[in-house]
């Protein structure tokens, strides 16, 4: 697979797959051509439109083959393994007011503000994903609470 495939206008293959760990552990991060297809579906619908919005949009996780989530401690059933998912930060911009964008103006399956601290623009990111016909339009906030990840319903900060 050409890692400089474009997945839309601003992103490439290369930028959806790349992983630390993959590399570190020489994990196989290749993604099927069903998860490419969900990869091409998701930055038409939601990343490229916000990088088109904001600009300079950097992808912090993007796909992660089954071996790669799993070393990462990935959920089993993570829509990053099915290429449905990224997580993104635009530098400068709130991760708040990114989310509340992509709420606004895109079709979306789940959106997650995670870990986003008011007052501190660029702290979290955004988790979001497409999937289709199935999109739910969920959106969440994850937050540390005791230590521990917990979901709220809504985008709440």
């Amino acid at each position: 697979m050409n890692p400089d495939m474009k997945l839309s206008n601003n992103f490439t293959l290369r930028e959806f797959v790349k992983s630390q760990t993959a590399s570190r552990k020489g994990i196989d991060n290749t993604p099927t051509e069903e998860h490419l297809d969900n990869a091409v579906t998701l930055f038409k619908h939601v990343v490229q439109p916000v990088r088109e919005n904001f600009g300079p949009t950097i992808i912090t996780s993007g796909y992660r083959s089954d071996a790669l989530n799993e070393a990462i401690g990935g959920s089993t059933t993570s829509q990053h393994s099915k290429g449905q998912a990224v997580d993104l930060e635009v530098m400068g911009v709130s991760t708040a007011e990114v989310c509340e964008w992509i709420a606004a103006n895109t079709d979306f399956d789940q959106l997650i503000l995670e870990f986003y601290e008011p007052g501190d623009t660029n702290s979290g990111w955004v988790h979001v994903s497409y999937a289709g016909d199935e999109n739910r339009g969920e959106t969440l906030t994850a937050s540390k609470v005791n230590g521990s990840t917990q979901y709220a319903y809504g985008l709440n900060y």
